[in-house]
């Protein structure tokens, strides 16, 4: 068995939560999750944004108290002149480290703040790898429509950047960001007048097919998969990889509960296996994949581990 040593990260927020419940998750997080960092802020829809702005300072002094080492998502598609503003003055500031989800702050990336490489930003292949090290990214988290030989291959050539590299672990997958608000027009609402009726899908409103398959999930402006993402039986693959870091994005029920089934498997105090079955029972709604990785196409059911 390998030595299953990762750290665990805890994506940013993908969804339209409620001022409080952003406020009681992160307090949960804070101090129950077994968690080491925590990616906290906006990544989807900047007009979600001033809803909870005002609490995160207050949600990063407590995870700091927690032991969590807290790190500032920035916007995945920047457009508007307000967007460019927050995207700068994520860099005006130099106490915490600045993950990036969209090339556009690339121009703003300065040495007296640090910086990593989120999984919205398509790190295919060593070259990339290696000229966002050279810019001064200290971690990349992988796209997670790679499959696992590219991510062998791009965590061998880590090795001499000196760079981490973390995999998307456990939920549903980004697969898109847009200019539109599908999440609006689906309730015959413009996006400029969209009254924020993302609220109403705590984790993304199911799609199906013509013939009536849930596909995806719609997000606002982000398409995701709906399956949800789950490596808890493929960390001995990934470890004898070289991956040091596995991504958790939140979801609504009892995320600290995932957190510490990941934990646990990663520190052998129950087997993988068991490990599968607690989540599944934590979440009785979802369906889980990791075709990306493993399977012959990105939705497709577990692959053996």
């Amino acid at each position: 068995m390998a030595d299953r040593t990762f750290t665990l990260t805890l994506g940013p927020l993908q969804f339209n939560w409620p001022a409080q419940k952003f406020v009681d998750f992160y307090a949960a997080v804070a101090d129950e999750a077994p968690v080491d960092r925590v990616v906290i802020g906006e990544l989807v829809c900047s007009k979600r944004a001033p809803f909870y702005a005002d609490r995160i300072p207050a949600a990063i002094e407590r995870l700091e108290r927690g032991g969590k080492k807290v790190v500032l998502a920035s916007l995945a598609l920047v457009t508007l002149e307000r967007e460019r503003r927050a995207a700068r003055e994520l860099f005006q500031q130099t106490e915490h480290e600045v993950e990036i989800n969209d090339l556009a702050l690339m121009n703003w990336a300065r040495e007296e703040t640090p910086f990593s490489i989120g999984p919205l930003v398509n790190v295919y292949n060593e070259a990339t790898l290696a000229f966002l090290v050279r810019r001064g990214a200290r971690r990349v988290c992988l796209p997670p429509e790679l499959p696992f030989a590219s991510v062998e291959t791009i965590v061998k050539a880590s090795g001499d950047l000196g760079a981490a590299i973390e995999v998307w672990a456990y939920g549903r997958i980004p697969l898109a960001i847009s200019g539109r608000c599908y999440h609006a027009r689906a309730h015959s609402l413009s996006k400029d007048s969209c009254q924020f009726v993302c609220e109403k899908d705590p984790d993304g409103l199911p799609t199906k097919t013509l013939e009536g398959v849930e596909f995806l999930a719609v997000n606002g402006v982000q398409t995701l998969s709906y399956k949800y993402a789950n490596l808890i039986g493929d960390l001995d693959r990934l470890a004898e990889a070289g991956v040091t870091s596995l991504r958790l994005s939140p979801h609504s029920g009892d995320f600290v509960a995932v957190t510490k089934v990941f934990a646990d498997v990663c520190a052998s105090r129950i087997s993988p296996q068991e490990g599968l079955a607690r989540l599944a029972s934590e979440s009785p709604e979802a369906e889980f994949t990791n075709g990306f990785l493993f399977g012959d196409r990105g939705a497709a059911p577990l692959a053996p581990s």
